[in-house]
This record gives structure tokens, sequence and C-alpha cells, in this order.
């Protein structure tokens, strides 16, 4: 039975850099597995916060497979297969459905930049068309910031009514909180993930999916507690979330994960990047360390 991604909170994982390095794959798998059972719904590997298009294309090909023989259930992972090639991106995509994974995060192509929605309509249906499925479903990622390719309601829209459910959702990572509420609206049938774990609570009363955050995979723990509670208790909950979130987003996202990873687990290889990203300086480690510390000790941050 093909299923969408469960909502609720995911992670953008890190990922680990082995002695050769290349992405260490047992060491992500077993990283997935953790903070999925510290309490998140699901993962997002291979996008942004993972530094996916700094990523061996051989090695992404590969991962679905870890992941399936990791037993990283298909409904809790949405990996992201987005390239600047159309038909990258299919294979990708295609070797996460033949694992079993038919949940996919894919970027608009992002080279030639302001591109009409014609084009990234062609870009879509050139993948849709090459998978060949109907289990895919494909989650459109926002992020103009990033990508400088906006996705429109309109461009939704026209590909919810020409591709139905394989449409399946959004990531919505451009920090328009209005926006991804605009994007719940946009169509049936049509789960919207913000990036910021921050809105949680007000989104999922507000139709929202869920959340995709780079920092879940820091507070996983409070963020279950906080999707699980009710009332004052959650909206309690809620501010400490925020907290966090603002705590570590002062910082370069996927060096500062990295780095609260290492204080946790005392190993220093998480640290490791894919160029053109670079570590925390001393300094940068020194006051994220100090505010972490001064959270209140609910939090649940490890270091």
């Amino acid at each position: 039975m093909t299923s969408k991604a469960t909502k609720g909170v995911y992670s953008a994982a890190i990922t680990p850099v082995g002695a050769d390095g290349r992405p260490d794959t047992q060491k992500l798998t077993s990283y997935c597995k953790q903070i999925i059972a510290d309490g998140l719904t699901g993962v997002a590997p291979t996008g942004t916060t993972s530094e996916g298009n700094s990523l061996p294309f051989d090695w992404r090909l590969k991962l679905p497979a870890a992941f399936a023989e990791a037993g990283i259930p298909t409904d809790r992972a949405i990996i992201g297969t987005g390239s600047s090639s159309a038909d990258d991106a299919a294979a990708l995509t295609k070797a996460g459905l033949e694992a079993g994974y038919n949940n996919a995060l894919v970027l608009p192509p992002f080279y030639y930049k302001n591109p009409s929605d014609e084009g990234v309509f062609a870009y879509y249906a050139r993948l849709i068309e090459q998978v060949g499925s109907d289990s895919l479903r494909i989650y459109l990622y926002h992020f103009p910031a990033m990508s400088a390719v906006p996705i429109s309601i309109p461009l939704i829209q026209r590909l919810k009514q020409e591709f139905g459910p394989i449409i399946a959702g959004l990531k919505d990572s451009s920090g328009d909180y209005e926006g991804s509420l605009a994007f719940v609206g946009a169509a049936d049938d049509f789960d919207v993930f913000p990036s910021n774990e921050g809105v949680l609570v007000d989104g999922l009363a507000k139709g929202c999916g869920g959340i995709i955050s780079a920092t879940t995979q820091i507070s996983a723990s409070l963020s279950k507690r906080t999707l699980d509670a009710t009332g004052e208790e959650q909206e309690r909950l809620q501010s400490l979330l925020n907290d966090v979130r603002q705590v570590i987003a002062q910082y370069p996202l996927m060096a500062a994960v990295k780095q609260i990873q290492v204080w946790k687990t005392g190993d220093d290889s998480w640290t490791e990047l894919f160029p053109p990203l670079v570590k925390l300086s001393d300094e940068q480690k020194n006051t994220l360390r100090a505010e972490l510390e001064a959270l209140p000790e609910e939090c649940g941050i490890i270091i």
C-alpha cells in the first residue's frame, strides 16, 4: 500500500564523514535510527542540512538500500533527491522507490536563476515521467534563499491537477510562516512542513503536516513531548523548544549541529563537513556551548 510520510516532527539529519572522506553510511543509518528512537517522527536525509548537494552521486544512489537494510520505516523517511538535472533527480528518486522509500524531497532546478513556472513544471514533469510510478510521493522544496527558485502557488496547483497524489506536499524553508500557511491552502491533500519547530503547535493547528528542521535532532525528546502534550503544558514546552531553536540558529546550522553531536558523543569525527562548508571557530564553539548550558535542564540538551 502506498503511503505518504507520517505527519509529525522530522529532522534534516546531518551526514557523518568517514576516514576516507566519504559519507559514512553505517554511522548515518545508526544515527537516524537513534534520533527516531529519541522521539522524532522521522528523518529527511540528503537535504540541505545533510549537505545533500555536496555528497557523491554514487553514494546517494545507494543510500535508500542502506536505509532499508537498517530497517528504517519507509513512511518515516523523506529522502532528498534534488538536483539541477531532472534526469539525475529521477535516478535518485527511482533508487528510493526501488528500496521502498516512495517519499522524496525534491528541490526545483537551482542552477539557472529566475526560471518560469513553465520551466519548473517541465522539470518536475520530466522527473515524474522518468520514474514512472504511481507510488511516488513528491514533497516540493521551497527554499528560495538557497535555490533562488521559489515554488509558487499556481505551480503547486498545476502540478497537483496534472499529477494528483504524486504531489504530496512541500517543505518550506523560506522562514515566512504566513507563506507556509498560504501553501496549506493551495491544494487539498497537500502536507506542508515549515522548517522551524518554533511554529510546531500553531502550524499543526492550522493544517500543517508537521516540521522538518535542522535542529530537532538536538531536541528530539522535547519535540515529542511538545507534540504529545495538550493545553498550557503544550504551550510551555513549545516555548522551550523555540528557545533551543533560537540558540542554535544563531550559528551556521550544519557546523553547529555537528559540533553539538561531538559534545554529546565524544566523537570528534562528527565535526567534519564537506566543502565548501567549514567548522565552527573556537569563539563560536565557546559561545554556543555557554548558551546551550544556560538553557533549562528540562530542554534535555546533552553536551
